[in-house]
């Protein structure tokens, strides 16, 4: 029971905040268009956002560990409501500024939570490591679930009360809002083992250089997300012509995405034994 209550503490806090951030998925290229940006300076847009995930991402870890993990989601709300009020302005370069906030809190949503459940289960409450594994395998589950529902309620504000394609990131705005008082209420503080960040570049840098898989690994990666940004940037000015229901659309490709997860756990289960080679 103990367990259960620390968990749904932790879900009461990460959900809103996934919510929030895949309801602004479908519209993005859409809201630039409405505000009648060529598809140059939209491409210029995605790079900065994509720019500054790559450059926060690098010193995410070291900044969560100094600050305290619960002090940088409650900074992930902050910067990410900044970054969706933001998107009310027509001018390019405050657009430009939300994306590198949206960068940020890319970087932090996907460190911070994480790293604050792991030492509260391991440090605070000594709950036994393998559960680790549950309370994420049951994160992902409802990502998934709150990825496909987004797109929906994404074009029920968009479009059926045509509100335009700001609304879905107004709507954000709450989740985010609520998943902040969450962790102010609900969370203690904790912090990080404070390492020099010279010294964590350099342990990374030679770990990739030091064993070929990694490298070969990284290299993969890099280019299977390369033809998903190309993808993500690329998908709403081939369909939205034709008329196509942009938040529906959006929910058919993390419905498909889902499935992929289910099929690769399938093809890895005791039943088929399936492995990656």
């Amino acid at each position: 029971p103990a367990f259960r209550r620390f968990q749904r503490g932790y879900y009461r806090v990460y959900l809103p905040a996934l919510a929030a951030d895949w309801l602004q998925g479908p519209y993005l290229y859409k809201l630039y268009q409405h505000y009648r940006f060529l598809e140059g300076q939209i491409a210029i847009l995605y790079v900065c956002g994509f720019a500054s995930s790559v450059l926060f991402g690098l010193v995410s870890s070291s900044l969560v560990d100094r600050l305290g993990r619960k002090k940088s989601c409650v900074l992930f709300s902050l910067t990410y409501s900044i970054c969706c009020l933001v998107k009310l302005s027509r001018d390019y370069l405050v657009l430009a500024v939300g994306r590198v906030l949206g960068g940020l809190s890319t970087a932090l949503l996907f460190s911070a939570f994480e790293a604050w459940y792991v030492h509260e289960h391991v440090e605070r409450y000594d709950f036994p490591t393998e559960w680790i594994a549950v309370t994420f395998s049951r994160a992902a589950f409802w990502n998934n679930i709150i990825a496909v529902g987004a797109g929906g309620v994404a074009d029920f504000f968009a479009e059926w009360l045509g509100l335009g394609p700001v609304a879905p990131f107004m709507v954000s705005i709450p989740l985010l809002v609520l998943s902040g008082v969450f962790a102010v209420k609900n969370w203690d503080e904790n912090y990080g083992k404070k390492r020099a960040f010279s010294k964590t570049c350099g342990d990374g840098l030679k770990c990739l250089l030091s064993d070929r898989r990694v490298l070969l690994l990284g290299t993969i990666q890099a280019l299977f997300e390369s033809v998903i940004y190309i993808f993500i940037f690329l998908w709403t000015p081939v369909l939205d012509p034709h008329g196509a229901p942009l938040g529906i659309v959006f929910s058919g490709f993390m419905a498909a995405s889902t499935l992929g997860s289910s099929l690769y756990h399938l093809a890895v289960s005791k039943r088929y034994h399936l492995q990656p080679v």
